[in-house]
């Protein structure tokens, strides 16, 4: 059951993972896939872990909307649909955060 409730934070993490595989940072790219790994790790540090790469991330696909939103509109090309997908990734990195606060996922964690 804890593996539903965490497949936020597991897609979040591979969606971004993804994005600075597609911009060339390999490091960056295993630093996600550890993130990943490390909600195997019962302890509360593994939590603090994960959850400041999601909030990075969340930074990171908030400048990226910004970046691509005014190239696209100085190249005159529609941006809204762009805005709206890459908004949604941000929301869903931020949501991820808020996993955390389920009961059963901070006794996991050890969290209380």
């Amino acid at each position: 059951m804890n593996f539903i409730r965490l497949l936020p934070v597991i897609v979040s993490l591979l969606l971004l993972g993804a994005h600075y595989y597609r911009a060339g940072f390999i490091p960056l790219v295993a630093s996600m896939g550890t993130g990943v790994l490390i909600l195997l790790v019962r302890q509360p540090w593994a939590v603090r872990i994960v959850q400041v790469l999601l909030i990075v991330g969340a930074i990171e696909w908030t400048r990226t909307t910004f970046v691509l939103v005014m190239m696209r509109q100085s190249m005159g090309l529609p941006w809204m649909r762009l805005s709206l997908i890459l908004g949604g990734v941000s929301l869903l990195a931020i949501g991820s955060l808020f996993v955390f606060r389920a009961g059963s996922v901070r006794r996991r964690y050890k969290l209380d």
